[in-house]
């Protein structure tokens, strides 16, 4: 009964234009993380703040922004925590299976900025909320 009213409730969030992963986000999710390129630096994010390289910051498409994850890269073990301050990656990246874009200094504390992508685990520590 759960499971046939949950996918109810995502199919009339799709038809009233809101994408079901976006309304409800996963607390866990599996996936491949990249990092942003060096064109992005001083940008604005979607949260309205500047993107910096070196801040431990990342993109999500269903986060909302403030939300504090912890990412794992599940070949080495390594984690780190970051700030979600922008979605994507970009839809034709999602379709590629990356979940996740990061600052370069959090794929440094990962340890994959020298291949470009990691299959990661990104959990929620703590959820934030869109600014106003």
């Amino acid at each position: 009964m759960i499971r046939a009213t949950t996918t109810i409730l995502a199919i009339a969030l799709l038809l009233m234009g809101i994408d079901a992963v976006a309304a409800q986000p996963p607390r866990v999710q599996e996936g491949l993380a990249s990092f942003y390129g060096a064109g992005f630096e001083g940008r604005k994010t979607a949260s309205g703040e500047r993107f910096h390289r070196n801040d431990l910051t990342a993109a999500h498409p269903g986060y909302p922004g403030g939300t504090v994850l912890k990412v794992t890269n599940v070949e080495n073990s390594r984690s780190v925590r970051v700030r979600v301050t922008d979605r994507g990656p970009a839809k034709p990246q999602r379709r590629k299976g990356v979940i996740i874009d990061l600052s370069r200094a959090a794929a440094r504390r990962l340890r994959f900025t020298d291949q470009g992508r990691a299959r990661v685990r990104v959990e929620v520590v703590k959820m934030g909320h869109e600014p106003r």
